[in-house]
């Protein structure tokens, strides 16, 4: 079998958006001109380029452990360096010639104590949420990125590295719910033809009757909740990475790889006002009110723009790695930041400087959320707190005015790609690679309700009445867990 540079290329391409560098997957792209292979990335499975690793790394151990007599030995694993160096695969297979002595080991007593290892030490089986009340959604044909909830009603908009978002409707919670297929396609020759480019964002307008979706086609697209394209927009060179809508729904803002954000008028489709102040590509925006915005990039510097302003209203510095996210918190007074530099940061509009600079996790800070609570909103006899989200694999709960962590929840085993609130405040949905969704209180900490799924959780989400949680997720899943007793 010959394995092409283009076939390799592809597998780390993927293997780079798989882990959630996408910025860096986009560049190697280029670099390597993956565009222009005829590799059909719909086809190739997620964590392809682990599984030929580990069946190469299998099949080495296996040589080694097979001796001249056809019998097998135990053998210890070998690293992944190991297993390409000759010398070492050579001394190995020596050493496996030699007799080796039978060893009997005991299987130490717990004396009645919980085992360390399994997952039933790691959940608890009474938070466990049966099979029964988990509505698996299947038909993307790659990983799924994101997922959200209908503000209004139970439809559930997903999107995908198969270049299609989904509407799956919920209403009925019926196990085989009906799926809109929204089909990301460009003009070529003519003709329309699949953009076979990942759908990378996609937010609900604030009434449920639009939804907006981003692609690594570098296009933005409005869709009816009946799955009919309304418009087309395009203006970004390059891919988008993130998209909103603002609170009156007559803008929608997105930011791209070619380093700028953009301002469009919904009903027209046309770009109201392009900022290009940042000197890399822009990973984030947030509205702050109607018509003013933060955005973030990997040059580590926050923008604040206005609508209509030719340069940046204020702008923050501080960070010493690219800036991953940012959110305003309810009612726009404070914007959290979180970056590669494994710092969260607090802004004001009323300094330059940050009002805290939260150093607690040890690896990079991939996404943060805000709760719906404090003043100015429906549960506003809760304090505000906020939530990071890190490759850590832990997720911190933070008392932002005193600048203290209240809760480390420290149940998952991978990285945390996704937190979410429900829309009381009361509880947090948290997604890992290690396939699990957790549901914590956020008042104590302690986990409520825990579920496994069959691949890397990307995203999880709440419904707006806060008894389902949507989730996202590497195979290509999607799944509903109904929380409703």
């Amino acid at each position: 079998m010959s394995i092409t540079s283009d076939e390799v290329n592809f597998l780390v391409y993927r293997y780079l958006q798989e882990s959630g560098f996408y910025h860096a997957a986009y560049v190697f792209g280029i670099e390597s001109h993956i565009s222009q292979s005829n590799i059909n990335g719909a086809l190739v499975p997620p964590a392809a380029l682990l599984s030929i690793i580990q069946k190469g790394l299998q099949y080495t151990e296996a040589e080694i452990s097979i001796g001249e007599d056809g019998s097998e030995r135990l053998i210890d694993s070998l690293s992944l360096i190991d297993a390409v160096m000759p010398d070492v695969v050579a001394s190995r297979q020596q050493q496996n010639q030699q007799p080796k002595a039978v060893v009997k080991t005991e299987i130490p007593s717990t004396n009645g104590d919980e085992g360390t290892t399994g997952e039933t030490m790691d959940v608890d089986i009474s938070v466990e949420i049966p099979l029964n009340k988990a509505t698996i959604l299947r038909g993307h044909e790659s990983e799924v990125f994101i997922c959200a909830w209908n503000p209004t009603t139970d439809l559930l908009a997903s999107g995908s590295g198969d270049s299609t978002a989904r509407i799956w409707n919920m209403n009925d919670n019926t196990t085989s719910p009906n799926q809109l297929v929204l089909r990301h396609c460009i003009q070529k020759g003519g003709t329309e033809v699949p953009s076979n480019k990942d759908v990378t964002s996609l937010d609900w307008n604030c009434d449920g009757t639009l939804l907006a979706t981003g692609s690594y086609d570098g296009y933005a697209r409005i869709w009816m909740t009946d799955g009919r394209l309304a418009s087309t927009l395009g203006q970004h060179k390059g891919p988008i990475f993130a998209l909103k809508w603002n609170k009156k729904g007559n803008y929608i803002l997105s930011a791209g790889v070619d380093k700028t954000t953009i301002i469009w008028d919904a009903s027209s489709g046309h770009c109201t006002q392009q900022f290009a102040f940042h000197s890399a590509p822009a990973l984030d925006v947030d509205w702050q009110t109607n018509t003013s915005f933060a955005s973030c990039s990997t040059d580590q510097c926050i923008h604040v723009c206005q609508l209509g302003q030719d340069k940046p209203i204020k702008s923050f510095q501080g960070h010493t790695n690219e800036v991953n996210a940012i959110k305003w918190d309810p009612q726009g007074n404070l914007l959290a930041s979180c970056s590669d530099d494994m710092t969260l940061k607090i802004w004001s509009m009323r300094q330059d400087t940050c009002v805290h600079d939260l150093q607690a996790h040890s690896k990079e800070i991939y996404t943060i959320k805000w709760s719906p609570t404090g003043p100015g909103t429906n549960n506003p006899n809760m304090n505000l707190i906020l939530a990071s989200a890190s490759f850590d694999s832990t997720v911190r709960l933070w008392d932002v005015e005193r600048g203290a962590c209240i809760h480390t929840l420290t149940r998952h085993s991978e990285p945390v790609y996704s937190v979410a609130f429900s829309p009381d405040g009361k509880f947090l949905a948290s997604g890992s690679f290690d396939k699990c969704v957790h549901i914590w209180s956020t008042q104590s900490g302690q986990l409520v309700h825990s579920y496994k799924g069959t691949g890397g959780i990307f995203e999880v989400c709440w419904n707006s009445r806060g008894d389902k949680v949507g989730a996202s997720a590497s195979d290509g899943s999607v799944f509903v867990l109904d929380l409703r007793k």
